[in-house]
């Protein structure tokens, strides 16, 4: 079985998080920094690579009435190019309320508002995808 990847995705920078090799537990990976589409991709093929990921899942920002907005259509539109480009499964997760969850932890934990940002997105990433683990224990008993 492999790894699943948590993707945060933003216009600026991408949060990423990895599943434990059983699938249970989401840990915080890293922030990847957009700066060219084929610098962003390369840095998620090498952690694709790296650890053996067999799915996606990314956090798809839907508006509280449950419709998708501007935000969500780029989001996939980004990650079906990389389903498509590295022929990875791909799942999208409701990620509601998954940044401002990512800042109160900080807040509570005493970082800075200035070293907030470099936590921020993966952090969230890290709650898409452990609510995806914990959706799929729950369905799968």
């Amino acid at each position: 079985m492999g790894r699943i990847l948590g993707l945060d995705v933003g216009d600026v920078y991408i949060g990423v998080a990895l599943s434990d090799p059983f699938g249970m537990i989401a840990q915080s990976l890293t922030t990847i920094k957009r700066i060219s589409k084929d610098q962003t991709y390369g840095e998620i093929k090498e952690l694709i690579d790296k650890y053996d990921v067999k799915k996606v899942v990314a956090g798809l920002p839907k508006n509280m009435n449950n419709t998708l907005g501007p935000q969500s259509e780029k989001v996939m539109k980004f990650a079906e190019k990389l389903k498509n480009k590295y022929k990875i499964e791909l799942i999208y997760v409701d990620e509601r309320m998954t940044t401002l969850s990512a800042e109160k932890v900080l807040i509570e934990g005493s970082v800075r508002r200035e070293n907030r940002k470099k936590y921020i997105d993966r952090i969230a990433a890290t709650y898409i995808l452990q609510t995806y683990l914990d959706t799929q224990r729950r369905n799968n008993g």
